[in-house]
């Protein structure tokens, strides 16, 4: 389970640098493409992934494919999410992912029900939903328009598939860098077409941006790479993961919030802190 509880952690960390880098009013695209620089030299020297022709040949090349479109794109939506819907309906997006990534594991990786696995999700959904709900003291937002519903539906999606894709990845056991090598180059391909097109179009480059990005990269390498090392370790238990994740970064970014930003919390969100400690100990049981 170690290599889950760093992917909790070093996920929340690329939570609260992006936010850190929006109030610093940076550049999200240009924050996007270093970071995919920084990732991909990050997994060249730490994973030192085979790049030869024969590896090469051997790709699962619609997961690369997949990945290096949907990685980039993904931070996107999300900005697009947030900015339409607001940060609490697309947080709620995103991990409602779940449901998504569940429904995979049951199906498509085989994953046998357990007791503890239904103790643990049984108490891993209501939990979730009472971390994410908002504060009664802050003032309620207008209900999403048709676009602001289809970027949230574009999150949900997204998440779910990239939970999938990276659960493809990992079983390739300790063969995975050099999928994930060629996935981060295509990212940062995909990412440097994009701004490209917006310098055409008047934007400036800015170090700042850069030098977050590049921090960005570090973070977001490292989540990936403990992330789908939890898959390995735990392969037998893909729901076990995916709810472990979900489940892990929101229970720690409300306690982080709580206790570290001041953020305001109601009863429900505490009682969501709580239901969240018993179903990571239910999961932490099949593990």
């Amino acid at each position: 389970m170690h290599w889950l509880a760093l992917a909790v952690c070093f996920s929340v960390a690329v939570s609260l640098w992006l936010r850190q880098a929006a109030a610093w009013r940076l550049d999200l695209g240009q924050i996007v493409l270093w970071n995919y620089a920084a990732a991909g030299i990050s997994c060249l020297l730490l994973l030192h992934p085979r790049l030869d022709a024969r590896a090469l040949g051997s790709l699962p090349w619609g997961i690369v494919l997949a990945l290096g479109v949907v990685l980039p794109g993904l931070f996107l939506i999300m900005g697009r999410a947030v900015q339409t819907a607001g940060i609490v309906r697309a947080d709620t997006a995103q991990r409602l992912s779940l449901l998504l990534s569940l429904l995979a594991a049951f199906t498509w990786f085989g994953q046998r029900v357990d007791a503890w696995q239904l103790v643990g999700l049984a108490l891993g959904l209501p939990a979730m939903l009472a971390l994410l709900a908002r504060p009664a003291r802050t003032p309620a937002r207008a209900a999403p328009g048709l676009g602001s519903a289809l970027w949230l539906c574009a999150v949900w999606v997204g998440y779910a598939l990239v939970d999938v894709l990276l659960k493809l990845v990992a079983l390739r056991g300790g063969d995975f860098g050099t999928t994930l090598q060629t996935s981060f180059v295509l990212a940062f391909a995909c990412m440097a077409v994009a701004q490209a097109w917006r310098m055409a179009r008047g934007a400036r480059a800015d170090a700042r941006s850069l030098g977050a990005g590049v921090v960005l990269g570090l973070l977001n390498f490292a989540n990936i790479d403990c992330y789908i090392r939890a898959h390995i370790e735990l392969h037998a238990n893909p729901a076990v993961v995916f709810a472990g994740m979900n489940l892990g970064v929101v229970a720690l970014s409300a306690l982080l919030g709580m206790l570290w930003l001041r953020e305001p919390t109601s009863r429900i969100n505490r009682a969501g802190l709580l239901l969240a400690g018993l179903a990571i100990a239910a999961l932490a049981r099949v593990a």
